[in-house]
């Protein structure tokens, strides 16, 4: 779909959504769908942040490479003080120049903090790709369950033609009965059956039309058009060749695309990152060092000089914590187990991805033979019916041979709407649960 087309359905779903007590119908595709729900979607919206706020953070992991630069002003005023022997005696008054002032400028630059500057940025990094494959799951499970919501509408639709087209043969069947009644050939006993037959057809398009309603305000929702827009599904839908591609080929795809396998492999690169920034706290830093310090009065004269000291030096400092070697073994202990759980963890994910698409894979194919099979059954019952109310008009056959034929004729056909929707659905969950929706 072309971007003007839909801006157009947009601007369409806005306008009739505006309005008061106003419905607006639409028709959409599936991928339209998704695109409108890219932009609209509640539940997407916090997910684009996270990922620019993990953005940030590494950003500010990258700028602990650079020099730390530190520069301090001090402004004092200096009392007057007094000079005595080491037995306090002979005291003799020493006057100070009262203005204090100071002026520093330090730079540390670290060359090597090992690997904890490393780590954190690798850290971060991992902690932007986790934000944006969360942001691809949540795009995933957003799809899939716009999926379901249109396929179930696409059903419902389909089977309030079915159940409109059965009920309109049974009202004509009951008018037929009431006039053949008036001339004495039918029995009002049979006329009730068939009455209590239209009634339950009424009954189930009412409850039809309610779960069309619900399932398009779930739709509407999720995907983020107004409130008031009515969509109503591509009818071409079930004339799209789906590929029937094997199973080996599915589990290939999901172990590379799954978005929840790339988000456990994510967790257990960043668990060992935790493992080393643990090792990394029992590893010396050396950085490069430069200051210059201006001060005055000079007080370490006697008497004390009314003057500025400058001075400025450069060298290497190296810090070491020693407590780290006995602190960080229980930290890096639970990093290890943390590092362990998380294969166990992917491991199983790999396990459970596997059995869902083995299982959806063999749905996915008998839900072709099921199609088959219904559509023969479709056949038959429609065959049957007519045979039956041939042989009813006839006087050869009694109401309720009627009644099972009308019955099994529209379960047929119900069943082959929910076979025809079931391939679609089972080929969309393959993609869903391999990352490909």
């Amino acid at each position: 779909m072309n971007n003007l087309r839909l801006l157009a359905i947009l601007l369409y779903a806005a306008l009739a959504g505006g309005g008061a007590g106003v419905s607006g119908q639409t028709v959409m595709t599936l991928d339209e769908l998704f695109r409108i729900a890219e932009t609209n979607s509640a539940s997407l919206r916090p997910m684009f942040t996270g990922e620019q706020q993990a953005d940030k953070e590494l950003s500010v992991a990258k700028s602990e490479r650079l020099p730390d630069i530190n520069a301090s002003l001090s402004l004092s005023y200096f009392g007057n003080g007094f000079t005595t022997e080491r037995d306090f005696s002979d005291y003799q008054a020493a006057k100070i120049p009262h203005l204090g002032t100071g002026l520093s400028l330090n730079i540390t630059q670290p060359v090597y903090t090992g690997g904890a500057i490393t780590s954190a940025i690798d850290m971060a990094t991992l902690k932007s790709t986790a934000a944006r494959l969360s942001t691809e799951l949540m795009r995933e499970n957003i799809r899939f369950e716009l999926t379901g919501c249109y396929l179930d509408i696409y059903k419902c639709l389909n089977l309030r033609k079915v159940l409109s087209a059965n009920t309109d043969a049974a009202k004509l069947v009951l008018a037929e009965m009431q006039a053949r009644h008036s001339q004495g050939t039918v029995l009002l006993n049979d006329i009730t059956r068939y009455e209590l037959l239209v009634s339950n057809l009424d009954l189930q398009m009412v409850k039809l039309n309610n779960t069309l309603d619900i399932l398009n305000e779930n739709l509407v929702t999720i995907a983020g058009l107004p409130s008031g827009t009515e969509v109503i599904p591509d009818t071409t839908l079930l004339e799209q060749s789906l590929p029937l591609n094997g199973e080996p080929w599915w589990q290939r795809e999901a172990l590379e695309h799954s978005p929840q396998l790339r988000l456990a492999k994510n967790s257990i690169e960043m668990s060992r990152k935790t493992e080393s920034l643990v090792k990394a706290e029992r590893l010396p830093k050396i950085g490069l060092q430069a200051g210059w310090t201006i001060d005055g009065p000079i007080l370490v004269e006697v008497p004390p000089i009314n003057r500025n000291l400058s001075y400025w030096w450069v060298g290497v400092g190296v810090t070491y914590n020693l407590s780290s070697l006995y602190k960080s073994n229980k930290s890096l202990s639970k990093s290890r187990i943390a590092t362990r759980r998380a294969i166990k963890q992917s491991d199983a994910l790999i396990e459970n991805i596997s059995r869902e698409i083995h299982a959806d894979h063999v749905n996915y194919l008998q839900a072709y033979e099921e199609l088959r099979t219904l559509e023969k059954s479709v056949e038959l019952a429609e065959q049957n019916y007519q045979v039956t109310a041939t042989r009813y008009n006839a006087g050869m056959a009694l109401v309720t041979d009627m009644l099972d034929a009308a019955n099994a004729r529209l379960d047929a056909e119900q069943q082959l709407v929910n076979a025809r929707i079931n391939i679609i659905y089972y080929y969309h969950k393959l993609l869903f649960i391999s990352g490909k929706i």
